[in-house]
């Protein structure tokens, strides 16, 4: 008898169900056309020169569309940051065909087997990129922060810009644990750090829970636990930091869009608190889900396994952060009563990666005109109470895009042992799910489950076609 032979993930199926391009980008040809006149013509517009100051880029490894450049000094008084941001608003004409693709697109769609672009690539991974090749247009943002990281003032402009190098985080992380970190961030790990505390402090929740990746494995396609790095942490603050600059600006004068998640439940709070005790962890009266999340240890490295009753604690989390929003507001349309963001602590915008997210270009622009002093213009101002439905459908598509490729590929590395025995950490009780750590997959589980409890349980169903995976604990 011939061996069974499962399928891999079929990627193309998923394109077909969410209707995605099958080949290539699947841009129409007026809006391909209109991105080459953009990618030639370049930028128009006063800008200032901006060129001597220290900037690289940090990304993961063969990226071409680069949204920011940083450059971080130490100062007398603090720390200065330099945050340079691709200027799209500066080649997308509105309501032209390329604006009107990328309102419908909404966001780079990112598949193992390639990307959905919201941008044309002759932009995305040329023109508007900030490659390390000379001088490149940018929205650049200049914030000055004290000796504790608090910030003292933020204000942005056009610039004409230029990165010294095209880094990635392994990279820079291997550099700064040798103590020879690039200039231009040489004070990264010093205020990445105070910034993660000061996030803390106001509340934010990093939840922390194994980051699933697909990846080629030689024969096709696996699935694994990308690890973060210290680097990448600390850039992301950068970006919130950014973001909350922003964010602020538009709140002080009141235009712009928001993007908000409710403060966490009190009753939920509490239920969290109360499984962490349950399982034995430590919770001070008192201490803020913040605090307590953000002590908890995390594996060092990839071999490591987490600790259980810790990837438990961190699931039931995810009941905190619920709730995300798009908010809109300006002349006739008040901000939001609470326009703060649950996750992050504070009021937050995203303006940090037009390339890749439609609503960061609207934010640029809007951040842009009030630095300058200047009236948001009528097209920017009518355009932004379309922006939040636009983008919380884009987002919801992206989950949907992102959760079905993982759980085929799931599926397909287990296709071949169904009804074989695995040792998993139960995560929750009702529905009832579990985490296998090698290959780590998130599954449904029949039984009765004890949240941090590491038990033995069967593989009854593993569909590479549908991505169902499921398990039960045996009778």
């Amino acid at each position: 008898m011939s061996p069974t032979v499962h399928p891999g993930p079929d990627f193309a199926a998923v394109r077909a169900e969410f209707g995605l391009p099958a080949d290539g980008t699947g841009f129409p040809a007026a809006v391909l056309a209109e991105a080459e006149r953009a990618a030639v013509v370049g930028p128009e517009g006063p800008r200032v020169d901006a060129t001597d100051v220290p900037l690289v880029t940090i990304d993961p490894p063969g990226s071409r569309d680069l949204d920011q450049a940083v450059g971080i000094t130490r100062t007398s008084r603090g720390f200065t940051v330099h945050y340079a941001i691709a200027d799209l608003g500066a080649v997308v004409a509105p309501g032209g065909p390329l604006d009107s693709e990328v309102r419908r697109r909404g966001q780079t769609l990112y598949l193992p087997d390639g990307v959905v672009p919201l941008h044309p690539p002759v932009l995305s991974e040329d023109a508007a990129s900030l490659l390390p090749d000379g001088p490149r247009a940018a929205v650049l943002w200049r914030i000055e922060l004290d000796a504790d990281g608090a910030v003292r003032s933020g204000d942005v402009r056009r610039a004409l810009v230029r990165s010294a190098a095209r880094l990635d985080y392994a990279g820079v992380q291997a550099a700064v644990d040798a103590g020879r970190p690039h200039p231009a961030i040489a004070a990264l790990a010093e205020l990445g750090p105070l910034r993660r505390a000061r996030a803390v402090a106001r509340g934010a929740i990093e939840l922390e829970l194994p980051e699933q990746e697909v990846v080629p494995n030689g024969a096709g396609w696996t699935v694994r636990v990308r690890r973060r790095t210290p680097v990448e942490d600390w850039n992301a603050e950068i970006s919130l930091l950014t973001g909350q600059v922003a964010a602020r600006m538009m709140l002080d004068a009141g235009i712009g869009l928001l993007r908000t998640l409710p403060a966490p439940d009190p009753g939920a709070v509490t239920a969290l608190r109360a499984t962490a005790l349950e399982l034995g962890l430590h919770w001070p009266e008192g201490d803020s889900p913040a605090r307590v999340l953000a002590a908890l240890p995390r594996p060092a490295g990839a071999t490591e396994a987490a600790d259980p009753r810790v990837l438990a604690v961190r699931r039931a989390a995810t009941t905190m952060l619920r709730g995300a929003a798009y908010e809109a507001f300006g002349p006739g349309r008040p901000p939001p009563e609470d326009p703060g963001h649950g996750g992050i602590g504070a009021p937050y915008t995203h303006v940090t990666a037009p390339l890749r997210r439609l609503v960061d270009r609207f934010g640029s622009e809007v951040c842009l005109a009030l630095a300058a002093g200047r009236e948001v213009p009528g097209w920017l101002a009518e355009a932004l109470p379309a922006l939040p439905g636009l983008m919380s459908a884009s987002d919801t598509l992206a989950a949907r895009v992102d959760r079905a490729c993982t759980d085929r590929t799931e599926a397909a590395v287990l296709a071949g042992r169904v009804g074989e025995e695995f040792e998993v950490v139960a995560l929750r009780r009702e529905p009832g799910e579990v985490f296998l750590a090698d290959p780590p997959v998130l599954a449904r589980c029949a039984g009765a489950l004890r949240p941090g409890a590491v038990v033995r349980a069967r593989l009854v169903e593993a569909d590479p076609a549908t991505g169902r995976v499921r398990f039960a604990l045996p009778d």
